[in-house]
């Protein structure tokens, strides 16, 4: 028998890896959002621009959702069922609320990735170029968040046409100055590190520093902030489209089906606008959780 001693120096340390809830929630919301946009339309159970014959129909009730299901699985006779209800046009609100994020989900993605990638050069720009050209630069990020978001957003849409591309230019207008300022700070960091001097001293140029070097390690606040920003896109989106800013009707998005079935809630006809108003709040909340977590594992 050894005559080691075990103390708590020399006993082995597990580390256990720490669990994140809510990070693996946000990473299923985010996953399921990005598959419905891509396959939303094609599975949707009714087309999501044709009216059925079913008007106003409320969604079943929970008692009865075993048997349908059911039914559904086994392929037994039953009826139309729509799991959402229908609107006072006929349409399936189920097949419209998963349809929808081909429309936000897309929207958010592509304002996100051109302003992060302006965002990122601009603020490479200005904490690499001289000093006025970094302050021009900040002061015309200051000018923009000088305006409120979703009035600017509105107005902007106004005037250059409700179309999927104009919403996306506008709101990635919008959100660039949050990546100036994140890419810059950052890059007033990297640019002192001893591989900036490194490569200097190895002759390569002020530019190919900063492309090659500096901006690579410069990106991680920003993308991070960008998985946060798409559920604020999001919710843009949908705000834009509820006041009739946004995109045009009779296309599967959340604020519009919102924006049209909130005349019918005082009347008791609560799911038409319901189901797309849990769908903003927990797509927006998948996302803000996906952020935080990688956050949370880019500080460690």
């Amino acid at each position: 028998m050894s005559g080691a001693v075990i103390t708590a120096e020399t006993a082995p340390v597990i580390v256990r890896k720490q669990r994140d809830p809510l990070f693996t929630l946000g990473c299923i919301i985010v996953a399921l959002s990005l598959l419905l946009m891509v396959i939303g339309p094609w599975i949707a159970p009714y087309d999501v621009g044709r009216p059925t014959d079913d008007i106003a129909v409320p969604p079943p009730a929970l008692s009865e959702v075993p048997g349908l299901l059911y039914a559904v699985i086994t392929g037994a006779p039953h009826e139309p069922i729509h799991w959402f209800g229908t609107d006072t046009a006929g349409l399936d609100i189920f097949s419209r609320v998963i349809a929808a994020p081909r429309t936000d989900v897309a929207i958010a993605l592509g304002a996100n990735l051109a302003s992060l990638v302006l965002g990122s050069l601009l603020g490479l720009l200005a904490g690499t170029a001289r000093p006025w050209v970094g302050a021009l630069v900040m002061r015309l990020s200051d000018l923009v968040q000088a305006f409120p978001v979703f009035i600017t957003g509105m107005i902007l849409v106004t005037l250059a046409g409700r179309s999927f591309t104009t919403i996306v230019f506008t709101l990635a207008l919008l959100y660039t100055p949050i990546y100036v300022r994140l890419t810059r700070a950052e890059v007033l960091t990297q640019r002192h590190r001893g591989f900036v001097d490194a490569a200097r001293a190895l002759g390569k140029g002020e530019a190919f520093i900063a492309l090659r070097h500096v901006l690579p390690n410069a990106l991680a606040p920003a993308l991070i902030q960008a998985s946060v920003t798409v559920g604020f896109a999001i919710l843009m989106t949908a705000g834009l489209s509820f006041v009739g800013a946004g995109v045009r009707p009779p296309a599967p998005e959340w604020g519009l089906m919102i924006a049209a079935g909130a005349d019918q809630i005082i009347q008791g006809e609560w799911w038409p606008s319901v189901f797309p108003g849990l769908a903003i709040s927990l797509t927006v909340f998948g996302y803000a959780c996906f952020g935080n977590g990688l956050e949370r594992r880019h500080a460690r």
